[in-house]
């Protein structure tokens, strides 16, 4: 059968929107390959000055063997333990950059082929093409809506970014704003709080310097607080109150109870610190990670209103929190460590689309033994934990599926 004119020109639109939802999944893989890594090689760079200490005193030591001390050797055993991460980091820089090779071939191969198939529909001239055209932007954009999703199926080895602050503590980078602003924010403590330290870059935190403080009007509980949007989302000391400041007036904009949720300890995860309201922020929105009397102290998953704080939908996970040991939100679903200390692995996953659960078994390398603070990025789809005083980064292999609506 031949087809007619309108029929290839609905072929050549259905092909464009293939091809564009492609373009669009590679150019968001890479992006978020190109995001770490720069942050990978800032780390490398980081690492130079102790790398070549140590390059040197095994020089000397290698010349002149008398000179080495039991005190010189456990200095070079610090020293080499601290470098330890360096290796994870460098073969997580390698394996990037011949992905973003392969990535940036495919993406020129798809950039030809829809240019190909621009040219073929601009050879049309139908009074419906402008229809058409906007019927295929709704469905480009519903497209790009379903891509950059997955289910967690690995966790990378850590990276060791920072050792500074205390036992407790939350850092953070914004979860939602475009990727060239690289503020990094840090909170010591879980009690009382109110500093809020905040870095130029993720080299500047590193380093600890270019920085300026922000004191909250009202002191903090917990560890679990998010950047969203240039405002800080944070539970209010001694009470179950959410609270809005933003960054850049440096004021509240909003607070609001979190109804029935537990405070001051009463459902916190299993290293407590008042940790028993969580916000967190994933690619679908703000989210509270909480518990009530009502449900038993099971860990409830309410996603938010950014703008006021009201409580969207809810869900009961049935997994009790004082179990867990930390928990975060990837694509809409909740998942939840066995322990905060040494051995520790991601074994539960409640998904909100379905209001189903499982346990799952992903093992990563908790290697200070103690996390308070455990949040996904969505932005650089990246981990970041407060362990034992060190800031920690770990990466996540999502498996992607992009869903058909037929």
């Amino acid at each position: 059968m031949v087809m007619g004119q309108p029929e290839v020109l609905w072929v050549l639109q259905l092909l464009f929107t293939v091809y564009s939802c492609k373009v669009q999944n590679v150019s968001q893989s890479m992006e978020v390959v190109d995001l770490r890594t720069s942050r990978d090689l800032q780390y490398v760079r980081d690492s130079e000055p102790l790398l070549r200490g140590v390059d040197g005193r095994l020089h000397t030591y290698v010349a002149n063997p008398r000179t080495l001390t039991a005190k010189g050797l456990q200095e070079l055993k610090g020293q080499m333990s601290q470098l330890r991460p360096l290796l994870s980091v460098v073969e997580q820089y390698r394996l990037d950059l011949q992905t973003l090779a392969t990535l940036r071939l495919e993406l020129l191969n798809l950039s030809i082929m829809l240019t190909a198939i621009q040219e073929e529909i601009g050879a049309y001239d139908y009074e419906e093409l402008q229809q058409r055209v906007l019927l295929l932007e709704t469905r480009l954009h519903s497209c790009m809506n379903k891509l950059g999703c997955g289910r967690l199926t690995a966790v990378s080895g850590p990276i060791t970014v920072r050792a500074s602050g205390s036992r407790f503590g939350s850092w953070m980078t914004d979860a939602m704003i475009p990727s060239s602003d690289s503020r990094v924010w840090s909170m010591d403590g879980y009690y009382k709080g109110r500093r809020v330290l905040e870095y130029r870059t993720m080299g500047d935190f590193t380093k600890g310097q270019n920085f300026v403080q922000h004191l909250l009007p009202h002191p903090w509980a917990g560890t679990g607080h998010v950047v969203y949007n240039g405002s800080l989302y944070y539970n209010k000391h001694q009470s179950n109150i959410l609270v809005q400041y933003h960054f850049r007036s440096r004021s509240v904009l909003l607070q609001r109870s979190l109804s029935g949720a537990g405070y001051n300890n009463t459902f916190p995860y299993s290293w407590g610190g008042s940790s028993d309201i969580d916000l967190m922020a994933d690619e679908t929105g703000l989210w509270a990670v909480y518990t009530t009397i009502p449900n038993a102290g099971n860990i409830m998953v309410s996603r938010l209103d950014p703008r006021s704080l009201d409580v969207l939908q809810s869900w009961d996970t049935g997994f009790p929190k004082r179990s867990a040991g930390e928990a975060f939100m990837i694509c809409g679903t909740l998942y939840v460590t066995n322990s905060h200390l040494a051995g520790a692995k991601v074994h539960f996953a409640y998904h909100t689309n379905s209001s189903t659960y499982e346990y799952t078994d992903i093992p990563f390398h908790n290697q200070y033994s103690h996390i308070s603070m455990m949040d996904y990025n969505p932005r650089e789809r990246a981990l970041y934990t407060w362990n034992n005083g060190h800031q920690v980064l770990y990466n996540v292999t999502l498996f992607h599926v992009i869903r058909s609506d037929g």
